[in-house]
């Protein structure tokens, strides 16, 4: 166990460094020829660390009899810590709906399927930080007088306008899913994704919320925050006992999903919880409302 948390320490160590390098090297920065020496025998090092923990714990996953596909996994989960696992992940599920975007195709869509956008409260939002990073670029190529830092200025103000982009992209093709057999996806991008069953849905209705907080937000019970006004545009079952999730866009959400039991889900670093009443955004709530409360084909 000494051996994974020195990997995972010299890693976290390395790794932001190595970026910075990167960064430098892309930008056109010269840089002294021992700073790139050091900095790659660091990394050689780190890495030559990582395969000899990951061989180790990969032999001990076979010899407990794991499967070839399931002692990689293992190794990898052992080492690298959940949360760099999903943000990694994000970054190229992110990059990989630029293309979606552009070619107009849904992530998760099959035939027969309802879809419901929720970008509509974010959209100006995510356009606007988009345009600033712009018009910030464009000011600091005038108001920095060194060619050196410029440079990395500039690949980092790039970088942050394609991930906004990439986010955007992300909420836009991997919409909230209704299936034909009555369950329900409940996706943000390529940072949450939720998949309720038929048989778990006691009731749905459109309630119209404006809560404060992050995007994933878990709460005690289903009475109501004191962050909304509670306006209940539709018909359905009152709020059940247990915890309440509230996945929220633009402040607000729009839909109130109760179930019979709890779910579990996963937060956007990895961390686990369970909720019985979720509340989230659709720009058509009263689509996806009745969507799901038609009767499934038999």
């Amino acid at each position: 166990m000494s051996a994974v948390r020195a990997a995972r320490v010299a890693a976290a160590a390395v790794i932001p460094g190595e970026l910075i390098l990167v960064v430098c090297v892309v930008s056109g920065v010269r840089l002294p020829g021992w700073a790139v020496v050091v900095a790659e025998a660091l990394v050689l090092g780190v890495l030559l660390l990582e395969v000899r923990v990951l061989c180790s714990l990969y032999a001990a996953a076979r010899a407990r009899g794991a499967t070839p596909t399931g002692a990689r996994r293992e190794a990898v989960r052992a080492v690298v810590p959940v949360a760099v696992r999903r943000l990694l992940l994000h970054e190229l599920r992110a990059a990989a709906s630029l293309g979606r975007w552009v070619l107009r195709r849904e992530h998760g869509v099959g035939p027969g399927d309802v879809t419901a956008a929720y970008t509509g409260p974010q959209t100006a939002m995510m356009y606007g930080l988009v345009l600033v990073s712009v018009v910030e670029t464009v000011a600091l190529a005038f108001l920095i007088p060194w060619p050196a830092v410029h440079r990395v200025v500039l690949v980092l103000d790039v970088y942050g306008v394609l991930l906004l982009l990439a986010m955007h992209a992300a909420c836009v093709t991997r919409p909230h899913v209704v299936r034909p057999d009555g369950s329900l996806r409940i996706r943000y991008g390529a940072l949450f994704d939720l998949t309720v069953p038929a048989d778990a849905v006691a009731s749905v209705r459109v309630d119209r919320r404006y809560p404060e907080g992050r995007l994933v937000r878990l709460s005690g019970d289903g009475k109501g925050d004191g962050n909304g006004d509670g306006r209940v545009e539709g018909t359905g079952g009152g709020a059940g006992d247990g915890a309440v999730l509230d996945l929220i866009v633009g402040s607000q959400t729009t839909v109130t999903l109760e179930l019979n039991r709890p779910l579990e889900f996963r937060r956007p670093l990895g961390a686990r919880a369970r909720a019985r009443t979720i509340r989230f955004h659709a720009d058509d709530p009263r689509a996806l409302v009745a969507a799901l409360r038609q009767p499934a084909p038999p």
